[in-house]
């Protein structure tokens, strides 16, 4: 889906790919021990489900949302980046990068009715290790930031990621990163809403 960069892998390699994120928010560092049944639960299922799981989480504060759409905007379309950061570039120099640099040229681009950033914490994998799922995550693999853009259909998705903006988005992400996987999402469900459990999910 990202255009090919010289030195940094883009085409997602198939036993890689990832089919599915779930995503949890905590009211506060202490709110994961006040859900350890349901934690429980999770363990259990997770072999019905999935082949493999990895967790990556990230410290208070490391979510932004940044205020892009106009009034009555919607989102239609949404992609999914994962980047890894370079061997020699600092963790406290790529997210300064990611928050400084890259979140206000994507900002810039005009086109986007949604944009989040996120960076995580160096990986381990006893966060999340339930038992019969694979959790293999070499460190060569590992991601250090993700960015969820929103578009307003699939049409201007497609635009943005083969119109001029991208190239320049490619020059400054070359020398911080090694990987940009980029996926289109095909759909976004939510089950908790300002904290409320749904009756059923919202697409």
């Amino acid at each position: 889906m990202w255009p090919a960069i010289d030195g940094v892998q883009t085409a997602i390699p198939a036993d890689r790919k990832i089919d599915g994120v779930a995503e949890v928010t905590f009211q506060s560092v202490l709110a994961p021990l006040k859900g350890r049944e349901q934690t429980k639960l999770a363990y259990a299922d997770e072999i019905n489900v999935f082949r493999r799981t990895l967790l990556y989480a990230g410290p208070p504060n490391s979510s932004r949302w940044y205020d892009v759409a106009g009034p009555g905007q919607t989102v239609g379309a949404r992609a999914l980046i994962y980047l890894r950061r370079r061997d020699g570039v600092g963790a406290g120099a790529f997210r300064k990068f990611v928050n400084e640099q890259l979140a206000p040229a994507l900002a810039e681009t005009g086109v986007l009715k949604e944009l989040r950033t996120q960076t995580f914490l160096p990986w381990i994998e006893k966060l999340w290790d339930t038992p019969d799922v694979a959790h293999d995550n070499p460190h060569d693999q590992h991601f250090h930031a993700s960015v969820s853009l929103g578009f307003t259909d699939t049409a201007a998705r497609d635009a943005f990621f083969t119109g001029n903006a991208i190239e320049d988005l490619s020059n400054r992400l070359a020398p911080q990163v090694s990987a940009i996987h980029a996926y289109d999402v095909n759909a976004t469900l939510t089950y908790v809403k300002n904290g409320d459990i749904l009756p059923r999910y919202q697409e």
